[in-house]
C-alpha cells in the first residue's frame, strides 16, 4: 500500500502562505541545501496530488521553468482534486505572481517533458475514498503539495502518513495555517530534522 506524504513549506508560526496567498518569503529564506532536500522528496513520488487552484498555478509555471524542481515536477503524473470534476481556467494568483517574479534560474528552452500538466487524473469523489483508492497499489509514495484548503482537509481527516515540513525562519503573523480545524490534538513523532544554512529546517513527522 502506498503512503501519502504531505510536503509543505511553512512559516515559523505555522502558515503556508500570507493572508493574500503570498509566498515570496519561501524564496527569500531558502538555499541550495533546502532546494536539494525538496528535489529529492519530489523525485520519490509516484504521483503529485494537489487541489485545482494549485494545479492551475503550477501548470502555468513549471513547463517553462529551468529550475532544479522543474524536471520532477513536469515528469511525474498529477492527480487533481476538484469537487466539480473540472480543472477550470488558468488564473493569476498572488502565489503564481510571487513565484514568477522571484525565479532564481535564467530562462531557457522549456523542459522536454511537460505532458503531465495537459492530461492529469481528476478526482472528484469523497476525499477519503479517493485517497484510499490511490493508496491501494504498491509502489512509491503519493506526494501532496496543497494548496492550503486541500492540505487542511487531508490533515483534518487523518489521511496523511508522513509530514515533510520545510520550516522557514520567518514569522508572518497572519495567513493561512496548515493545522486549523483539527477535531482533536494531532500528536506527531519526529523522524528526522535537517538544518540548512539559511536557517530553514526540514522536519519529517509521522502520526504518533
Amino acid at each position: 500500500m502506498k503512503q501519502l506524504i504531505l510536503k509543505m513549506s511553512i512559516s515559523a508560526d505555522g502558515f503556508v502562505c500570507g493572508p493574500n496567498g503570498e509566498i515570496d518569503w519561501i524564496f527569500k529564506t531558502s538555499d541550495a541545501g533546502a532546494t536539494a532536500w525538496t528535489v529529492e522528496t519530489i523525485w520519490q513520488a509516484s504521483a503529485h496530488l494537489m487541489g485545482s487552484r494549485t494545479f492551475r498555478d503550477m501548470a502555468a509555471y513549471w513547463p517553462t521553468s529551468t529550475e532544479p524542481f522543474a524536471t520532477p515536477m513536469n515528469e511525474i503524473p498529477k492527480v487533481v482534486f476538484s469537487r466539480s470534476g473540472s480543472i477550470g481556467q488558468t488564473t493569476t494568483t498572488r502565489a503564481l505572481e510571487d513565484a514568477t517574479r522571484l525565479r532564481t534560474a535564467p530562462e531557457a528552452s522549456a523542459p522536454s517533458n511537460a505532458a503531465s500538466w495537459t492530461s492529469p487524473m481528476v478526482a472528484s469523489g469523497d476525499l477519503a475514498a479517493e485517497i484510499a483508492r490511490l493508496k491501494q497499489q504498491d509502489g512509491r509514495p503519493l506526494l501532496a503539495h496543497g494548496g492550503a484548503g486541500f492540505a487542511q482537509s487531508l490533515v483534518k481527516q487523518g489521511l496523511v502518513d508522513e509530514y515533510r515540513l520545510l520550516v522557514h525562519p520567518v514569522a508572518l503573523g497572519r495567513g493561512l495555517p496548515l493545522f486549523s480545524g483539527l477535531p482533536k490534538a494531532l500528536y506527531l513523532k519526529l523522524v528526522s530534522a535537517t538544518t540548512f544554512a539559511s536557517g530553514a529546517v526540514a522536519h519529517v513527522y509521522q502520526p504518533a
